[in-house]
C-alpha cells in the first residue's frame, strides 16, 4: 500500500512540474498583417483584403485608365476609387 502510495504522489508531483511546461509549449496565436489604406476625402480608413483587391479590380474593369496597382496611382486616382468605392458598396 504504501508503495502504491509513492507511486501516485510521484505521478501528481511530475504532472505539477510538467504542466507549466506544457503550456508554454503551446503556439502563441498568430496575429494577421493588416494593411489600412487612409481615405482623405471622405476621413475614413479601409481595410485592404482580398475583398477590396476584387473591388479594386472591378474598378479597374470599368477604368481602362487605372492600370496598375493602388499604391502606384496618383493621390487624385485614389480618389476616384474611393469615390467610385463609397457609391458601390459590396454585394453581401
Amino acid at each position: 500500500m504504501r508503495r502504491a502510495n509513492r507511486y501516485i504522489s510521484l505521478l501528481f508531483l511530475a504532472a505539477a512540474l510538467a504542466a507549466p511546461v506544457a503550456v508554454m509549449a503551446a503556439p502563441a496565436p498568430q496575429v494577421a498583417l493588416q494593411v489600412r489604406v487612409y481615405d482623405k476625402h471622405h476621413k475614413d480608413y479601409h481595410v485592404w483584403d482580398d475583398n477590396e483587391n476584387r473591388s479594386y479590380m472591378r474598378f479597374r474593369e470599368s477604368h481602362r485608365q487605372y492600370n496598375v496597382t493602388f499604391a502606384r496611382t496618383s493621390s487624385r486616382q485614389q480618389a476616384a476609387y474611393w469615390n467610385w468605392r463609397h457609391a458601390n458598396p459590396d454585394r453581401d
